[in-house]
């Protein structure tokens, strides 16, 4: 889908998880504003607290406007999600989610 697709989304349902975690990644992959990306996936991770691909991008997007003490507790409840079993899935993710945790010392 392409980015107006997911904004349209969010349009027709601003409280709808899939078009926030879609347009927030869409505009982090596009190279677009990382504020609001990040605005996106904190209202997806919020709406999802299991979606642990929503706290990765989050996780990225924090991270890259240098606020890595905000991002240290999204990456860890999305470790908490995956390992726990509270998600449908992701525990593919977990690696990297550690890897980056591990970055922020």
């Amino acid at each position: 889908m392409d980015i107006s697709a997911f904004r349209q989304m969010v349009e027709k349902n601003p409280k709808g998880f899939l078009g926030r975690y879609g347009l927030g990644n869409k505009i982090l992959q596009e190279g677009g504003s990382v504020e609001e990306a990040a605005e996106h996936l904190t209202v997806a991770t919020q709406l999802d607290p299991t979606h642990v691909a929503s706290h990765l991008a989050l996780g990225r997007a924090l991270v890259t406007l240098g606020k890595k003490e905000e991002a240290k507790p999204v990456l860890k409840a999305g470790i908490d999600a995956a390992v726990s079993g509270r998600s449908n899935g992701g525990v593919d993710l977990v690696p990297e989610l550690q890897q980056l945790l591990r970055t922020l010392g």
